[in-house]
């Protein structure tokens, strides 16, 4: 069965931070210069913000180059970071706060905002549409085409209809084929197709490790009483032990919802530590057993985080296209942020 193709100048792989900000900025010069170039964004989920997993604070410099009048155009930064805690936890009763003044000016928040990036992203994405950039939700990005000299020629969507043994059902149709003169990778941290040009173009060849850890999430609602929107809660310490590094955070953001995690980086020895187990632990905490005792929790996720920062970043740019944000690991864990890098 014949193959479809759509031909674009440039396909982009994600509607996440990255490949929407990309989409936005590239669209947006070719229309004040004139130019008709089409811009395609492929988005694996069901709709923009499907896989996202929401709750982060937004540095706006970014957003501030990108869409200057996002204020204007309703953007969901609705709550703005009005106090930073930083605790050294000792045990299971006890911490120790930081005095403000010791906090590494990296994770001072002045200026930042609590958001849902789920939220962010779609209203993003209408940005996107508004300007004609397309979005195909609920289409994955399965494999990667090549032209003859070996650059990148686009996208293969995957197959419908296909059996567990490999072969083709009777309702079997092929994926489509979205060609760009330029592909831009937008996967997130450890997507399938970057790891393949990575290592098929060598693009971390003199670049040191990437280093990775694993970042658990959940949304609650929580007691009007107990919620504080704006403010910011990092940690460090139990309950990791001393030969684990990792942290733990709580962001109030605004509707009564708190964002509450762990981060355990995955260079950990002990095969036993189990990173959900340690944050179901962590809740029962005191600093955050009293602000999650009568909530209800929402929703929650996980996934993989590239920590190794500048010198772990690999080329970016290849034959053919481009590895952005997570795909890349363009996260700055100093400032235990992303959003605005991606």
């Amino acid at each position: 069965m014949e193959r479809e193709s759509m031909d674009f100048d440039v396909v982009i792989i994600g509607a996440g931070p990255a490949g929407l900000s990309a989409a936005y900025q590239i669209k947006k010069l070719a229309n004040a210069n004139n130019q008709d170039i089409s811009v395609c964004v492929l988005e694996k989920g069901s709709e923009v913000g499907a896989h996202i997993v929401s709750g982060a604070i937004l540095e706006t410099t970014a957003l501030d180059e990108l869409i200057p009048d996002w204020q204007n155009l309703g953007a969901p930064l609705n709550t703005p970071v009005t106090r930073d805690e930083l605790y050294l936890f000792k045990n299971d009763e006890h911490a120790t706060r930081i005095p403000h003044w010791a906090i590494p000016a990296p994770m001072h928040n002045d200026g930042n905002y609590v958001i849902s990036l789920g939220n962010f992203c779609r209203w993003l994405a209408n940005q996107a549409e508004a300007i004609g950039v397309e979005i195909f939700p609920g289409f994955a990005a399965a494999d990667i085409s090549y032209n003859e000299d070996g650059s990148v020629k686009g996208v293969l969507t995957g197959d419908m209809g296909v059996a567990k043994d490999g072969s083709h059902k009777d309702g079997y149709m092929p994926g489509m084929a979205l060609n760009g003169r330029y592909t831009l990778f937008a996967e997130g941290c450890r997507g399938h197709l970057g790891k393949e040009l990575i290592a098929k173009f060598k693009l971390d060849e003199h670049s040191d490790p990437q280093h990775y850890a694993i970042g658990i999430k959940e949304l609650w609602e929580v007691d009007p009483s107990v919620h504080e929107p704006g403010v910011v809660v990092h940690g460090s310490g139990w309950p990791l032990d001393s030969d684990t590094s990792g942290g733990c955070f709580m962001y109030h953001a605004e509707d009564n919802q708190v964002v509450v995690g762990l981060i355990v980086d995955l260079n950990y020895s002990n095969p036993y530590l189990s990173p959900f187990d340690e944050f179901q632990q962590m809740k029962h905490h005191p600093t955050f057993a009293h602000v999650l005792g009568q909530g209800k929790r929402i929703s929650y996720g996980a996934r993989a985080i590239a920590k190794g920062g500048l010198n772990a970043l690999p080329v970016m740019a290849f034959p053919g296209g481009l590895l952005i944000g997570c795909d890349a690991g363009t996260l700055n864990f100093p400032k235990i942020k992303g959003t605005h890098t991606a």
